[in-house]
């Protein structure tokens, strides 16, 4: 920013994990711009990455690095936005508001979005936001859906904990937790909560039944016939787990912890469950639904205390969406916008919950990739061409936002 002769700010709660605010002003006639993103990123393992994780190796017109596809992409894409804007010396009817915010991915301490909201929310007050949380579909080289994130699943989580007697691992126990504790897991791992759509989910199957080949299309139209929905979960289940995630408040247990030798019967057992409730879930209720699917006295759910809210879906009626939806068109001819509901979580959910319709955006990947090289993965790679494409996308839709008409 000091390169560029913009003035800046830095807000920490820990000095460490500053986030970054610059602001470019306009003539006031329209709320801010808020356009943000992370620069935290996930652990690596490094021996299964062939090249240096943080290294941003450019190699077989690939971006190769921890962070390629969440979240530096967008931090470069914004952070090339609001530069480009300064240099062109446009008149704004807005404020546009460039937040580099430091903690998406881990925040226990609340350094990142929710210190920014709580603490400094004058700094980031917006009419709209847009950060991560979308996507392109790229196919044979053309992109055909530009997926714009406007709600997304609550994560909630919390720890089974089964209890018994603890003993030598010669003497078998009827009430061995880590038994109990399985037996548990198992149920939970079979058990499908009652699928429910939403206005997103809704309108995301019906365009994308639309565009699809036949035999997609057909299972997206029957998601939407009460009367053929179930037959076909199990399909998506096993095939498009993506897609079956977004139908239902979804449960994956991640961390199990239990006993202090291979001779010892302890006598505790815990598993961490990941929960991905729906917006509108009734959390406690879903507890309640799950004890009963455990039935068992000796194993208890404990949540984990949360810090992200849930927040109202953005709508799709605005001004933001409308030039998301042009944009789109215009630079990918014949693709559709198609509103999605994350089944991750985002800096989107505090700004929601504050007022802001928020949007997430994302570069052109095929599906391949995302499969396996997406956000989170053993290894995180990014087409040169994308990243360059996506910026321009980015650009497109801020000058016509910001600028005076």
């Amino acid at each position: 920013m000091d390169g560029e002769g913009i003035p800046s700010k830095t807000f920490a709660k820990d000095p460490n994990r500053a986030n970054l605010v610059a602001r470019l002003k306009g003539n006031g006639s329209k709320r801010p711009l808020l356009i943000l993103a992370h620069t935290d990123v996930v652990a690596v393992q490094k021996e299964k990455w062939p090249v240096d994780p943080f290294g941003a190796v450019m190699k077989d017109g690939y971006i190769w690095g921890r962070g390629t596809i969440d979240d530096k992409d967008k931090l470069v894409s914004m952070l090339m936005s609001f530069i480009l804007m300064k240099r062109s010396g446009a008149a704004l009817d807005r404020d546009l508001i460039f937040l580099a915010e430091s903690g998406e991915e881990a925040d226990p301490t609340g350094v990142g979005i929710n210190f920014m909201v709580n603490q400094h929310f004058d700094e980031i007050n917006a009419e709209f936001a847009i950060t991560e949380g979308g996507t392109a579909k790229l196919e044979n080289g053309r992109v055909t859906v530009v997926q714009v994130g406007t709600t997304e699943k609550v994560p909630r989580r919390a720890r089974l904990v089964a209890t018994g007697s603890s003993g030598h691992g010669s003497v078998p126990r009827i009430d061995n937790p880590v038994v109990h504790l399985g037996a548990a897991v198992a149920k939970i791992g079979t058990w499908e909560p009652p699928m429910h759509l939403n206005e997103t989910t809704r309108t995301y199957f019906e365009k994308l039944a639309g565009i699809s080949p036949p035999d997609k299309a057909a299972r997206y139209r029957a998601l939407l016939d009460p009367q053929r929905a179930k037959q076909i979960q199990r399909y998506l289940a096993e095939n498009e787990p993506a897609v079956y995630s977004m139908l239902r408040t979804s449960i994956v247990p991640t961390m199990l912890k239990a006993g202090v030798g291979p001779n010892v019967i302890p006598s505790e057992a815990e598993a961490t469950l990941d929960i991905r409730a729906l917006p509108g879930e009734d959390i406690d209720e879903f507890y309640g639904e799950m004890k009963r699917v455990i039935d068992d006295p000796a194993v208890k759910i404990v949540p984990i205390p949360s810090t992200r809210p849930e927040a109202p879906a953005s709508r799709l009626d605005t001004e933001m969406y409308r030039t998301i939806e042009q944009v789109g068109q215009r630079m990918y001819p014949g693709s559709v916008t198609l509103p999605a509901m994350s089944t991750g979580a985002s800096d989107m959910a505090q700004l929601r919950a504050k007022g802001i319709p928020s949007y997430g955006l994302g570069p052109a990947v095929t599906e391949e990739d995302r499969a396996q090289y997406g956000a989170h993965s053993d290894v995180e790679r990014l087409l040169e061409s994308s990243l360059y494409r996506f910026v321009e996308f980015t650009w497109n839709i801020v000058s016509q936002v910001v600028i005076k008409k």
